[in-house]
């Protein structure tokens, strides 16, 4: 049988169900193989005895009869979600040692349908980053390299389930935290339309940004776990009123007129001008045109397109995050949970000290930004003409959906960089975000999957987006490739 630790969340669940092995014999190895590979800095909280507790009782529920895809298969949450067993921090010292009194909708949700809870896992501090080096614990190592970064904000997710510690890992998208960590270390991540994971429990960034997904080695993976992670919740305000969805079956359902050697024969996938500038690097370049090369070869059609705002992004994004995230932060106080300072005089002295030292360098210039742009006489200047270019942003994309049924491009202009490369310039960590910010923006649900590999052998992801509640259209796409390629299953030298 294969190794374990080798096996996705679909092949595990097989294995589960054809009582090959057990959750707790699954669950036993993969806390070992955490263990033993610590110097990645992906685990910020572990439970053995918890986790352990979980298994056994999914073996139970199995024996007695049950069923399920995910039933019995290990996972870990990034330390975003909010856990009743383990403690949350959001990769910052203001919230060490916190403990939820409720689990997030999408753990309570991944643990009804019988998933085990290895671990939290790092991330950049409140999910503000794109490298991983903003936790305030460490940063998290790319297992390709551990030179290089693993991307941000859910790069522990990424590392984590790229190093073969564990099949599957939750992350959550605010600006491409999702699919730019998947492009980096070689494995799948999507980002589904907003609203169809509920953010109830996932501590807020940008309320109306964020997004939770899975990260997984496949497409066929990442159906399986958005399948239990969505759906309508409310307690979440922002959640979308749409009844439960199969995506695996949508995934597996064949296209009309699709033959078995051209499963994608009639699909159109749109090749945005602004998404392939001069200045994409060439390792990425030759990797995304392979891929979509493949694309073709399955039947797929690539048409041009434009999205002409594409630029704009950048500073829609900076200035929209930062002032969501201003407020959402403000409750971070000292009064009720997380960090108070030791000592202070009065109230306003005890704010300011435990937020001053509760609180990251990149923390507090988001919260500077979003004060500042929010400020009178910036609020009409800044943050109101954001909001107007957000919306020709997402006009932009239903005038190529008129033309194409999924857009494909880079996740990210580059392969990843090296450990503290950007970190004296936080603009140009910003600027590497180029390509997934449009679909944020937008609301719309993206995808990132292994396409190839460029310089020094690192991974090349190749994103896919499509149109609102289309994430079983993506699936269905990337599934077809990953039926044709091997890429999503190549792994670290040292993590086989």
């Amino acid at each position: 049988m294969t190794a374990l630790h080798q096996m996705g969340v679909a092949d595990l669940g097989r294995a589960l169900a054809a009582k090959d092995v057990s959750s707790v014999e699954a669950t036993t190895h993969l806390l070992a193989r955490l263990a033993s590979h610590h110097q990645l800095g992906v685990v910020l909280h572990a439970d053995e005895a918890h986790a352990l507790a979980q298994a056994r009782d999914a073996d139970a529920r199995r024996a007695a009869g049950e069923t399920g895809a995910l039933l019995g298969v290990p996972l870990a949450h990034k330390d975003i979600f909010v856990t009743r067993e383990l403690p949350t921090t959001a990769g910052s010292k203001i919230l060490a040692g916190y403990r939820s009194p409720f689990d997030a909708t999408v753990v309570a949700r991944l643990a009804a349908s019988g998933t085990v809870t290895l671990a939290k896992l790092n991330c950049d501090e409140f999910a503000m980053g794109s490298s991983n080096e903003n936790s305030a614990y460490e940063p998290v190592r790319n297992p390709w390299d551990t030179a290089r970064v693993p991307g941000g904000s859910s790069g522990g997710s990424a590392a984590a389930v790229a190093a073969r510690l564990m099949p599957a890992a939750t992350g959550t998208d605010t600006g491409g935290s999702i699919r730019q960590p998947a492009s980096f270390t070689g494995i799948t991540g999507i980002k589904p339309t907003y609203g169809v994971c509920s953010r109830f429990g996932m501590i807020a960034f940008a309320s109306s940004l964020d997004q939770a997904g899975p990260l997984a080695r496949s497409a066929e993976d990442c159906a399986l776990l958005l399948s239990a992670m969505s759906g309508f919740d409310e307690r979440d305000s922002t959640s979308a009123p749409r009844p439960p969805q199969d995506y695996a079956a949508a995934m597996r359902a064949p296209r009309a007129g699709a033959t078995p050697s051209q499963p994608l024969k009639g699909l159109r996938i749109g090749l945005p001008r602004e998404f392939f500038p001069a200045a994409l690097a060439t390792d990425v370049n030759g990797a995304v045109r392979a891929a979509l090369a493949e694309f073709e070869k399955l039947g797929a059609t690539l048409v041009d397109v434009s999205l002409p705002r594409t630029e704009l992004s950048i500073p829609v994004y900076y200035i929209i995050a930062p002032a969501e995230a201003s407020s959402n932060l403000s409750r971070f106080d000292g009064v009720r949970y997380g960090h108070r300072a030791a000592h202070y005089a009065n109230l306003e002295e005890m704010y300011k000290k435990s937020r001053s030292e509760g609180f990251g360098p990149e923390v507090k210039r988001r919260i500077m930004i979003g004060t500042y742009v929010l400020s009178h006489g910036y609020y009409d200047a800044y943050y109101l003409q954001a909001q107007k270019l957000r919306r020709m942003i997402a006009d932009d994309f239903q005038a190529c959906f008129r033309r194409c049924d999924l857009i494909a491009g880079p996740v990210a202009p580059t392969i990843a960089w090296k450990l503290g490369d950007k970190s004296a310039d936080p603009v140009a960590a910003y600027l590497a975000d180029i390509f997934t910010l449009p679909a944020s923006l937008a609301g719309l649900p993206g995808m990132s999957l292994p396409a190839g590999f460029g310089e020094a052998s690192m991974p090349v992801g190749l994103q896919l987006i499509g149109n609102y509640f289309e994430e079983g259209a993506l699936l269905h796409a990337a599934h077809a490739f990953q039926q044709a390629t091997d890429w999503h299953r190549r792994a670290p030298a040292g993590y086989q």
